[in-house]
Formats: structure tokens, C-alpha cells, sequence
């Protein structure tokens, strides 16, 4: 059984993903001693024999070498071979987890129009038209970030930590803990549905993925096309590798 190993080195966490065809049969998010678990992973699935690694930040050269030694490797950067019209402007300023999305947005719907938002540290909402192009999209603060700046950038205000998922937010805040909440859920989920309605507007029928690691606080926005997807990056540079593999 040949097996595939995806590493997405993100803002804030790894991920590492070994692959049967398109199943995941071992999934880690890790925060640190990232190159121990590479290796692990590495001694227990001895049947990889392709990789892909994708980085936002500088890493550590051996994780490049040890991928290289299992075969078939690609470390992800703009000029990759991927499976999609890039219609970007700024190709080299585009996040390797958008090129990502962007994959696995066309390889869930091709022929499609699909928007993907993803809801990690970042907010990114990245759109696919039905002729396989990749447009863009927008780039916004996610959940943690806009709890953190109300606290740094203000003199009154604490900082929070996100409330659990599914707990419900109270439009009207009583407490000045109730008002940020509300403030930050409440003005997140509105952003959402509203950039959702534009491009509805736009390009219709629209297929709509949502994912990343805060995706569960949007999961129940009042749509019927929306498909949650919650590692949707991890499943972007598998069809990026596959494409490569098969071109």
C-alpha cells in the first residue's frame, strides 16, 4: 500500500497527514519538536513514498532532506505546478495555504463556482469560478486575533479567550465580557453571511466550503450550500502532490 505524507507548517500549529488514496489513516496537529515527529511518523508508516511540504515561515532544512529520502517531493512555493487557472495579480505574495484551498476547492467541485472560507488565525475567503479559475478573495482577523487587539489596543478593555464553540453569544451584551464576546462572534458571523450574500449575488449557483480550526462556530450559518471541510489545507496539498505526481 503506497502511502502519501502531507507537513503544513502553519501561523500557529503543525499538521502532518499521512494518506491512503484520498483517506486520512494518521492526522497529528502539533506545537512543537516538529522534526521528531516527522521522523516518528516516518519509522511507523515505512510505505510512504511521496511528500509535500508547505511552510508560512522558515523551518528547519532536515525536515526538507528527510521528506526527499521517501521519494517523490515537493515543497510547495509559487511557481508549483497546481491544478488551477491562477488569476491572482500577486503570485508571489499569495499565502501557500490559499493555493491550498484553492486545490481542494476545485477538486471538491470542479465546473463549479466555489467560495472557500477558511477560519484560522487568519479569515480568508477565497473564491474558484465554475471555469476553474482562481479569482482571490479577502484576507480578515480571526476569532483570537480580534479578542487579543481589543485588549492590546485599549486601555479599559481585558483580553479574552474564545468562548467554547456552540455556547451560545447574546446579541446584547450586559457585561463588558458579554459586549466583547458579542462583539467578536456576533461581528465575525455577520461578516461571513454578508460576504456569502455578495458573491451569491455574483456568481450563483455558489458552492460553499468553510474549514480551519474556529470553522465550528460557523458551522450552523442558515445555508443550505454551505459543506464544512475542517482540514481542508491538509486535503489541498494532497491534489497539489497528486497533480504533480501524475504531470
Amino acid at each position: 500500500m503506497l502511502l502519501k505524507l502531507i507537513v503544513d507548517i502553519g501561523n500557529t500549529s503543525s499538521k502532518i497527514a499521512v494518506f491512503s488514496n484520498d483517506e486520512i489513516i494518521d492526522f497529528r496537529v502539533i506545537n512543537d519538536k516538529l522534526i521528531e515527529v516527522v521522523k516518528e511518523v516516518i519509522v511507523s508508516f515505512p510505505d510512504i513514498c511521496s511528500s509535500i511540504l508547505s511552510s508560512v515561515s522558515n523551518h528547519d532544512g532536515q525536515i526538507s532532506n528527510l521528506l526527499q529520502e521517501k521519494g517523490y517531493f515537493i515543497e510547495l512555493n509559487h511557481t508549483t505546478n497546481v491544478p488551477f487557472k491562477n488569476m491572482y495579480q500577486s503570485t508571489t505574495t499569495l499565502g501557500k495555504d490559499r493555493i491550498a484551498i484553492a486545490a481542494a476547492g476545485i477538486a471538491a467541485y470542479p465546473d463549479e463556482n466555489v467560495l472557500v472560507i477558511d477560519m484560522g488565525t487568519c479569515v480568508t475567503y477565497d473564491f474558484i469560478n465554475a471555469d476553474g479559475e482562481y479569482l482571490g478573495g479577502a484576507i480578515s482577523p480571526g476569532l483570537t486575533m480580534r479578542f487579543d487587539s481589543l485588549g492590546k489596543f485599549t486601555h479599559g478593555l481585558p483580553t479574552l479567550d474564545k468562548p467554547s464553540a456552540g455556547k451560545e453569544v447574546n446579541l446584547i451584551g450586559k457585561t463588558t465580557d458579554e459586549s466583547i464576546t458579542s462583539g467578536v462572534i456576533n461581528g465575525l458571523k455577520m461578516e461571513v453571511e454578508h460576504i456569502i450574500n455578495q458573491y451569491e449575488a455574483l456568481f450563483s449557483p455558489l458552492k460553499i466550503i468553510i474549514s480551519g480550526g474556529d470553522y465550528l462556530y460557523f458551522e450552523n450559518l442558515a445555508k443550505s450550500n454551505i459543506f464544512a471541510s475542517p482540514n481542508i489545507v491538509v486535503y489541498g496539498l494532497k491534489k497539489i502532490l497528486d497533480f504533480n505526481e501524475k504531470n
